[in-house]
């Protein structure tokens, strides 16, 4: 697999959890956050859509941009308080349900990624 592989793939997971929370937002409130902080108003479902579209605009960027090995290591360093913050919401402040564990899961998926691209574009701008 090459890094731009790699980086497309990290695309796909910012488009697709990012493109729920854009056009589905409800639905992301209904199914990945526990009942006692779920919210059933405009501006839950607003943060939601806001959430969402800013995945997707990094989504497109990873699409037609190219990443160096730089910038796959500066993206893996970045996910880190991300691994944090899906800890801290699951298990000390129980916002997040085992669906929004979700994110947990494309974030794991991206750092994974994120270092398989920089090893593997280091590799490809040796030559």
């Amino acid at each position: 697999m090459s890094a731009l592989t790699a980086q497309r793939l990290i695309a796909v997971v910012f488009l697709l959890l990012g493109g729920w929370a854009l056009f589905a937002p409800q639905s992301v409130i209904d199914l990945a956050v526990t009942p006692e902080y779920r919210e059933d108003s405009f501006l839950a479902r607003f943060a939601m859509a806001c959430f969402g579209a800013q995945a997707c605009i990094f989504g497109i960027m990873s699409l037609v941009v190219r990443y160096t090995s730089r910038g796959f290591l500066v993206f893996a360093v970045i996910l880190l308080p991300f691994f944090v913050f899906d800890w801290y919401f699951h298990s000390v402040v129980p916002v997040l349900n085992s669906v929004g564990m979700l994110d947990l899961v494309g974030n794991i998926a991206m750092f994974g990624l994120a270092l398989y691209g920089w090893k593997q574009a280091r590799i490809e701008e040796a030559g």
